[in-house]
C-alpha cells in the first residue's frame, strides 16, 4: 500500500471519528442547553431520561479522535494544542460539570436543588459547544507556525471568526436537540420540541450560510473551493433536499425523520469544511503528507481503528436501539 493512501485513510479514519462524535454527543449537548431553558420539572426529567442511557458512550469518539490525532499526525497536533490550551481546559472542565450535574441530578434533595443542577448541565453543554467550536474556528482560520512549532501568543482563539464558529455550533447543538426531543419525547413537550425545531433549522441555516461565506475570504484556496460551482451547487441542490425532508418529516409517520435530516445538514457541513481544507490539516501550510507519522505507527492505528470503530458502533447502535422508544414520565420530576 503507497503511503499517500495510507495517510489518506487515516485522515478518513480520524475524520469519521471527529464527525460521529459532533452528530452524537452534539444532540446530546443540545438537550442539555433546553434542559436548562425548561421550567416544567416533569419535562426536564423526561429529556434526562432520553440521554441518560447513551451519553456518555457517545463520548468514546472523542477520544477515538484525540488520540488519533495524536498518533496519526503528531505534527498537527504539536502545532494545534498549544494555540487552543484554554478553549480545550475549558471543554474538559465543562464536560466534567455536563457529567456530574446528569449523573447526580436524581439525588438532589429539593427541587431547588435539583433547579440548580439543571442550570450547571446548561452552562457545561454551553461552554462545551461553544469551546468546541472555537477550536475549529481557531483551526480554519489558520495557526502560525514555524519549523513545526506554534508561534503565536495563544489568543488567537479569541478572534471574531472562531467565536463566531463557536455561536453557530451551540445553535446547530440545539436544533439537534429539539429535533431528538420531537421524536423521543410525547404530548406538549413533543409540540413544543417541534415548533423549536423549525426555528433553530431557520437560525442554523442562516448562520452556516454567513460562516461559509466568511471562511471563504479567509484564504485564497478557500474561495477558490468553495465558489467552484460543482461545489456550491451541488451543495445547495443537497441542502434544498434535506431542508424539504426535514419540512416535511413534521407530519410523517416516523418522528426521527427531522432528526436525521438535520444531522445531514451537519454532515453537509463538515464534509465542506474538508473540501476547503484538503491537503491542509493545520492551515495555512502544514499539510496531511507533512504531519504524519511513520508508515508502520499509521498501519498500527489503522488496525486499532478498524476494530474500534466497527465496535464502538455497534455498542452505540445497541444502546439506541435497547433505549428506544418515547419517554413518558410519571409521578415525581
Amino acid at each position: 500500500m503507497e503511503i499517500e493512501w495510507i495517510t489518506l485513510l487515516c485522515a478518513g479514519a480520524l475524520a469519521f471519528s471527529v464527525m460521529n462524535y459532533v452528530l452524537l454527543d452534539g444532540t446530546d449537548l443540545g438537550v442539555g442547553v433546553l434542559m436548562g431553558l425548561t421550567r416544567d420539572p416533569k419535562d426536564r426529567r423526561a429529556m434526562a431520561v432520553t440521554i441518560l442511557p447513551i451519553w456518555d458512550a457517545n463520548e468514546t469518539w472523542l477520544v477515538l479522535g484525540g488520540g488519533g490525532l495524536l498518533a496519526l499526525f503528531p505534527l498537527a497536533y504539536a502545532v494545534l494544542l498549544p494555540a487552543v490550551y484554554w478553549p480545550f481546559i475549558l471543554m474538559f472542565v465543562a464536560l466534567i460539570v455536563r457529567a456530574v450535574a446528569l449523573e447526580f441530578r436524581d439525588h438532589a434533595p429539593s427541587e431547588r436543588c435539583k433547579r440548580a443542577v439543571d442550570g450547571l448541565l446548561l452552562c457545561g453543554s454551553l461552554v462545551t459547544g461553544m469551546t468546541q467550536g472555537v477550536v475549529l474556528g481557531t483551526l480554519v482560520q489558520g495557526v502560525v507556525h514555524e519549523g513545526g512549532q506554534y508561534t503565536g501568543n495563544g489568543s488567537e482563539w479569541l478572534a471574531p471568526f472562531p467565536l463566531f464558529c463557536g455561536v453557530v455550533l451551540v445553535v446547530g447543538y440545539t436544533w439537534l436537540g429539539a429535533c431528538w426531543l420531537y421524536w423521543r419525547c410525547v404530548e406538549q413537550l413533543h409540540r413544543r420540541s417541534a415548533w423549536q425545531a423549525r426555528a433553530l433549522a431557520l437560525m442554523t441555516v442562516l448562520l452556516l450560510v454567513v460562516l461559509v461565506g466568511w471562511t471563504a475570504t479567509l484564504q485564497v484556496q478557500y474561495a477558490q473551493r468553495l465558489t467552484d460551482p460543482r461545489v456550491w451547487i451541488s451543495a445547495s441542490v443537497v441542502l434544498a433536499g434535506l431542508l424539504v425532508v426535514f419540512t416535511l418529516g413534521f407530519g410523517a409517520r416516523w418522528h426521527c425523520v427531522p432528526l436525521f435530516a438535520a444531522l445531514g445538514v451537519f454532515v453537509l457541513a463538515f464534509a465542506l469544511m474538508l473540501v476547503a481544507l484538503y491537503p491542509l490539516i493545520v492551515p495555512p501550510d502544514l499539510t496531511l503528507q507533512a504531519a504524519t507519522s511513520s508508515p508502520k505507527s499509521q498501519m498500527f492505528m489503522l488496525i486499532g481503528f478498524a476494530v474500534l470503530i466497527p465496535v464502538t458502533l455497534i455498542y452505540n447502535t445497541y444502546g439506541f436501539r435497547v433505549f428506544s422508544g418515547k419517554v413518558r414520565v410519571s409521578g415525581q420530576a
